[in-house]
């Protein structure tokens, strides 16, 4: 019996230490740093589509990790934050929201610009305004959308109508008159194009990434040229009491990564400077 004993006790002992290095995970794939994990990213509704589909390939390469988006106006976002909402990170369509953060303490890592995007008009497909150029949006009766001053879209159309106002081709006067034919002042620029859409507008001023597949056929895009255009700078960064401040630097990592931009520029983005 003493013998038998004897000869068992090898295989018994590495019986054993395999079932202790199993149970540490030291026989396989140590597990995924995500797994189980939600992170809540507060960004700018120009970013739904894109940062949906970076939510999939951050997944995939956190371990499971699960993305949930707070969409909307930048500036709507930014109060929350400052209201105590939860986010783990924030990615805004200004640099001005987000340094209002910063300068509150909230954001303590230093921002990162990740994505350019600019300007575009668009009206109605059956153009009841029948705008065909950009002086058009100074004509009489004219029902134009904007976003509001304080939404960065809005903040950058009336950069624009300086920047047009300020050329003799389209008088000191045409800002103005642009402005006196708006006639709503909406919380971001996916309301704008809805509004649009529906015809409750003659014309409107968006982001050119607004101008998605689904809304293309419903309306025509009138080019705003570089001297009047403004370039929106979207930055990101952690929040500082994201409650998964790893993974949220890891987010963050991600979209500033080779993968982030890909996925941006296939959806009308530039890349950052």
């Amino acid at each position: 019996m003493g013998v038998t004993v004897r000869k068992r006790w090898p295989i018994l002992l590495l019986a054993f230490i395999g079932t202790i290095l199993s149970a540490c995970g030291g026989t396989g794939s140590p597990a995924p740093s995500g797994s189980g994990k939600e992170l809540t990213v507060f960004a700018a509704v120009s970013l739904t589509d894109s940062f949906n589909e970076i939510a999939a390939g951050f997944s995939a390469r956190s371990g499971g990790a699960r993305v949930t988006y707070n969409f909307g106006g930048s500036n709507t976002l930014r109060a929350q934050i400052e209201q105590g909402a939860r986010a783990d990170a924030f990615a805004s369509a200004n640099e001005t929201e987000m340094d209002k953060l910063v300068k509150g303490g909230l954001v303590t890592a230093t921002p990162a610009v990740f994505a350019r995007n600019r300007l575009v008009v668009i009206i109605p497909r059956s153009n009841p305004g029948r705008i065909e150029r950009l002086q058009d949006l100074a004509g009489e009766k004219l029902k134009i959308v904007a976003a509001g001053p304080n939404v960065p879209v809005g903040g950058y159309t009336l950069q624009m109508l300086d920047r047009m106002s300020a050329d003799p081709a389209y008088g000191a006067g045409f800002k103005d008159q642009v402005l006196k034919n708006v006639i709503s002042q909406e919380s971001d620029a996916r309301q704008v194009v809805a509004k649009v859409q529906l015809g409750e507008g003659d014309a409107g001023v968006v982001y050119s990434t607004d101008v998605t597949p689904k809304v293309s056929p419903e309306v025509q895009v009138l080019e705003v040229p570089n001297a009047f255009n403004v370039v929106a700078r979207y930055p990101i960064a952690p929040v500082t009491d994201a409650r998964e401040r790893v993974l949220a630097q890891a987010f963050v990592d991600y979209v500033l990564s080779a993968e982030g931009p890909a996925v941006l520029k296939k959806y009308g983005f530039t890349p950052a400077e």
